[in-house]
């Protein structure tokens, strides 16, 4: 904080030194106030940044407009008065609110920014004020329902896949345990006929030796 408020020292002294000049509205008062804070989505691309000010004792020409902003460590000239991109940034005025149009929004333009109002024709030191600055934060896309939902459909498929597995492995474990009854059976029926076949001659011949006696 310490260091945004010696930068914004040095810009008032670099804004006083642009805007200089001498006139006999030596009563002429400034105020400017803008929103502290402004959100925009990340699916935003332009965004309008509001200035407003009000004035006591200055003249009625139209007042010079500037924009400035402020990153981690040093100032832009956005408009002072014109602006370094006309594509990228445009200044509106109606009556007294101003509006920094901002085009082709990304992430890398948050940033604190500033607007400064001037009636250059007056010496008053009041007649050249700057706001307190707007922080502007533009939304990154979040990606946390796609990674959720891919998250889901993955656990739902592993759980797919093991009930899948284990209901087989059951369904194999009883046709196996079947098939094993069904040969004991057949074997057991195969030793019964077995025997009786085995034991068929012995009885027809003791039939034909009583026979004969």
């Amino acid at each position: 904080m310490a260091s945004f408020n010696k930068l914004k020292n040095i810009l008032m002294l670099a804004f006083d030194w642009i805007l200089y000049g001498t006139g006999a509205a030596d009563t002429c008062q400034v105020t400017v106030t803008q929103p502290r804070f402004q959100e925009a989505d990340y699916s935003v691309h332009t965004v309008f940044l509001t200035c407003a000010f009000s004035t006591s004792g200055c003249s009625s020409s139209p007042p010079e407009v500037l924009w400035f902003r402020f990153l981690a460590n040093k100032h832009e000239d956005l408009c002072t008065p014109g602006c370094t991109d006309h594509q990228k940034y445009q200044v509106n005025l109606s009556e007294n609110i101003i509006s920094l149009q901002i085009n082709n929004l990304t992430v890398d333009d948050n940033a604190v920014y500033i607007c400064g109002i001037a009636f250059s024709d007056s010496s008053s030191p009041r007649s050249k004020q700057a706001g307190d600055g707007t922080v502007l934060t533009k939304t990154e896309k979040q990606h946390g329902n796609g990674k959720l939902i891919f998250m889901i459909i993955t656990s739902s498929l592993l759980f797919l896949y093991s009930t899948t597995v284990f209901t087989f492995f059951v369904v194999y474990k009883k046709i196996s345990s079947g098939r094993k009854i069904f040969q004991a059976i057949a074997q057991e029926l195969q030793k019964q006929r077995y025997a009786e076949h085995c034991q068929q001659p012995d009885d027809l011949e003791d039939d034909t030796v009583y026979q004969n006696r």
